[in-house]
This record gives C-alpha cells, sequence and structure tokens, in this order.
C-alpha cells in the first residue's frame, strides 16, 4: 500500500528541515526504511508522486475480461471473430490473440468444457476450429 502524497510531501518538508529519518519516522508513524526510500526518491526525481512502472499495459481492461468471459460462457460456441467483433463494440480494441488468452480458468469451466467436447465428439473439424475453449487452447 502506498502513501499519501500529502504524507511524503511531510516527510520530505521535514527532512528539508533537517529533522532526521529516525525523528521523522517516530513523528509520523512510518517505517524508518519507508522514510529512506521516499527521500531518496524525492532527492533523484525531484517528487513525491507515484512513477510510472515497468511492464505492458494490460491490453484487455477488467471490464473487458468479465465481458468477455460472461458471452463465452452465455454461448460457448462463440467465435473468436465473433468476441472480437462484439468487444470493438464494446470500445476494447484487440487482436483475435489477446482474446484468446483473456478468459481466465476455473474448475467449473474446465468441466463446462469437457462436456461441451463430449457433445460435439463427431462434429466436422472445420466445426471445431471455430470454437474457442475456456482453458485458452483449440481442439
Amino acid at each position: 500500500k502506498e502513501l499519501s502524497v500529502e504524507l511524503q510531501d511531510r516527510i520530505v518538508s521535514r527532512h528539508r528541515s533537517g529533522e532526521g529519518y529516525k525523528n521523522i519516522s517516530a513523528a509520523l508513524k512510518v517505517p524508518k526504511s519507508t522514510v529512506a526510500s521516499i527521500i531518496l526518491k524525492w532527492k533523484k526525481f525531484g517528487t513525491t508522486k507515484t512513477l510510472p512502472r515497468a511492464g505492458c499495459l494490460a491490453k484487455l481492461s477488467n471490464r473487458g475480461r468479465k465481458a468477455l468471459v460472461r458471452e463465452v460462457i452465455k454461448n460457448p460456441m462463440v467465435t473468436l471473430t465473433e468476441l472480437q467483433s462484439s468487444s470493438v463494440e464494446k470500445g476494447e480494441h484487440s487482436r483475435r490473440t489477446t482474446i484468446s488468452v483473456a478468459p481466465p480458468i476455473r474448475k467449473r469451466h474446465m468441466t463446462a468444457s469437457l462436456e461441451f467436447a463430449k457433445r460435439h465428439l463427431k462434429d466436422s473439424q472445420s466445426m471445431r476450429n471455430k470454437i474457442l475453449w475456456s482453458d485458452e487452447t483449440k481442439i
């Protein structure tokens, strides 16, 4: 959990007035290591605001991901192309590959997928290639 910007600014202002890490820590009830890291960040970057973190941004929002899962649960026969077009309608522009790895797998999704596979075992190969499986594999 991050400290508020106001508390971080108070730490920096106390440091600038000449107060030591130990005294700042005791007065504001913040660990000494946290005080030291906040002051180090302020010295290095000149700000106490949260800086951008490393790593890629998520391609799908949580809301978009949940909508995809609901749609797959409602209609297990939905194709990737149909999911992509429905996500575009909802404002989530993403590729088919992103959508194919998006739905999280749960025990009930695995059992439902297995039952669906058993029901459609005799379907043609072209029909099976169009199916998006909830366990993120195509059969």
